[in-house]
């Protein structure tokens, strides 16, 4: 029967759909890279999605990230995409979590539950607890290193952090996970070396900041970077390829190279 996957499941098979669709993901960071990580998990047919992410949809979001428009500014990230998931697939399961990611919240998540996990946060602390509560629940984890201040999105690569080059966050990944004794980690980074932002405060959060209230402000970051509408949606777009492929067994199938 013709439905809204048909054209996915001309390629993928009817096995590997029941198989996405039986599955539970969880995306940690709903924004640039994570906003089009769900967008392709749930036009794939991915049957549960856990959304992790504490911020409001701000007017400085709208230049990239898929859930940012003008009505949606200042609600909820994970209620924003929540509403357009089951807009696309009313099926879909959504579990919402309005936290920020870090150590001490972990406690609030069972990763064993998790067929895979997307991390899509930017603090180095968050992304390393995420990786070591999923190595602890032996459960797949793909990991999104730096995807601001690029311009350049056809320089993402997938490879193992220690197979990485040019991106700094990826360089202090690799550093703190060989002190934590992880060998492998799958990961999309760019090797597209990193842009300096202009110095203009004309348009600068740190003088004018619009973070929605009750937000975590984005001037507690070290630097603000700039971003486009091309570089970090293709990083969540390449991420949610691999994760589609594991989940409903195409590179077996189709032996597509890893």
């Amino acid at each position: 029967m013709l439905d809204q996957f048909s054209r996915t499941q001309l390629l993928f098979g009817k096995q590997a759909m029941d198989k996405l669709a039986a599955s539970r993901v969880a995306v940690f960071g709903i924004g640039g890279v994570g906003g089009y990580a769900v967008e392709a998990l749930a036009r794939s047919g991915v049957g549960t999605l856990d959304l992790i992410d504490d911020d409001k949809v701000c007017l400085t979001n709208l230049n990239r990230q898929i859930i940012a428009v003008r009505s949606t500014v200042g609600k909820y990230k994970v209620d924003v995409t929540e509403e357009r998931i089951h807009d696309i697939c009313p099926d879909i399961k959504v579990n919402k979590y309005k936290c920020f990611f870090m150590p001490e919240t972990a406690d609030q998540f069972d990763f064993s539950q998790y067929d895979f996990v997307i991390d899509a946060i930017d603090t180095v602390g968050g992304k390393l607890e995420i990786i070591m509560q999923c190595r602890a629940a032996g459960v797949p984890v793909i990991s999104c290193m730096g995807a601001g201040n690029k311009l350049d999105p056809t320089a993402f690569r997938v490879a193992d952090i220690y197979k990485t080059k040019v991106c700094p966050l990826a360089r202090v990944m690799r550093y703190e996970l060989r002190k934590r004794g992880v060998k492998n980690l799958k990961v999309v980074y760019s090797e597209e070396p990193p842009m300096r932002p202009l110095e203009d405060m004309s348009i600068s959060c740190r003088k004018h900041c619009i973070c929605p209230p009750g937000t975590r402000k984005c001037t507690v970051r070290r630097d603000i970077p700039g971003s486009t509408a091309f570089v970090p949606s293709a990083a969540g777009l390449i991420i949610a390829g691999e994760v589609i492929k594991e989940l409903a067994g195409l590179y077996q199938k189709r032996s597509i190279p890893k």
